[in-house]
């Protein structure tokens, strides 16, 4: 890697301007997952810094970040069927609800004990509670947040959800789960929709089936969570109240309902699911970009310590309350 970076060293603009574009392109032909090109991008950023070339490029796509990442959320919401929601919704709001409140009240204490930035506290808790970098994405532009405290929130969540992918079915299988046990302790534990398929394809075809349904569930719950955040959110220097709606989360729920009640332009919803996933990609590479080395001294590693902890304590106590019993 230092001998590429040497090479690149003395070169002119114009090749990290090259590099800058060869990202976007690859981010956009849905070679890379959201969680790659989050890494290209910080590799970007580090190569330019190393260089010493300013990120002119990463500088002007901020603005457009921010609205390619609400846009990828409200296409993502092509990709679910509220019917198998509410089916799986039924047995399990009461838990559901349960588990989302006690990991982001605990996810909020911890932000607060390890002096974490609030807003990357929180949207850290909120990927944990809810379904990871969507979540996120859905919250970000709610709190204002800015894209370093996205993308650390992010690396945060995609970091653990490709350890969940590694160690979560030779802990099933370990502690004798049955598919079903495995497909709902996947579908609480796991924050990305993508790791918790993954993950429980492995362990069986009922576990996968039940995973994606509660998964599915517990996912809409972006919608409440995202409107609360909006009506509490602190007013202006004056200290006037100044409610920012979040519209794309109503357009979110249109696109689910859409892709639900007219089954029939199934596989136009899949391409504008598909190009969601695209969209989010090429925002995380936007955001990547951003991200140097400064940045990352400054918060420092407390927020992958908060996700960590805060991931164990839900992961572990779902597997207590499944093996017991409690969770059904």
């Amino acid at each position: 890697m230092e001998t590429i970076i040497a090479e690149i060293k003395p070169a002119s603009p114009s090749l990290v301007k090259s590099l800058f574009f060869l990202g976007i392109i690859l981010a956009a032909s849905g070679a890379l997952s959201p969680a790659l090109a989050l890494v290209l991008g910080i590799v970007y950023a580090a190569i330019s810094s190393y260089v010493h070339i300013p990120q002119h490029y990463a500088q002007d796509t901020r603005h457009l970040s921010k609205l390619l990442l609400q846009a990828s959320v409200v296409a993502l919401g092509f990709g679910m069927n509220l019917h198998q929601v509410i089916q799986a919704g039924r047995s399990g709001l009461a838990y559901t609800a349960i588990s989302i409140a006690i990991a982001l009240t605990l996810g909020i204490a911890l932000g607060f004990v390890l002096r974490i930035r609030q807003r990357i506290g929180f949207l850290v808790s909120v990927g944990t509670a809810i379904c990871g970098g969507s979540a996120i994405a859905a919250v970000a532009p709610i709190l204002a947040a800015g894209p370093e405290e996205i993308a650390i929130s992010l690396a945060t969540v995609f970091l653990l959800n490709s350890v969940a992918l590694l160690v979560f079915p030779p802990i099933g299988a370990a502690f004798h789960l049955t598919q079903s046990q495995f497909g709902m302790w996947a579908a609480l534990a796991i924050h990305d929709t993508s790791s918790v398929v993954g993950a429980s394809a492995k362990y069986g075809a009922v576990a996968l089936s039940i995973a994606t349904t509660v998964k599915l569930a517990r996912a809409l719950w972006i919608v409440p969570v995202s409107l609360i955040v909006a009506a509490t959110r602190k007013g202006d220097e004056r200290g006037k109240a100044r409610i920012q709606w979040p519209w794309f989360i109503l357009f979110f729920l249109v696109a689910a309902t859409v892709s639900t009640f007219f089954p029939v332009a199934h596989p136009l919803w899949d391409i504008c699911r598909k190009l969601g996933m695209t969209g989010l990609s090429v925002t995380l590479f936007f955001i990547g970009t951003g991200l140097t080395g400064k940045t990352l001294r400054t918060v420092g590693p407390r927020p992958l310590l908060q996700g960590v902890l805060l991931w164990i304590v839900v992961a572990g106590g779902s597997l207590a309350a499944i093996r017991a019993g409690w969770i059904q």
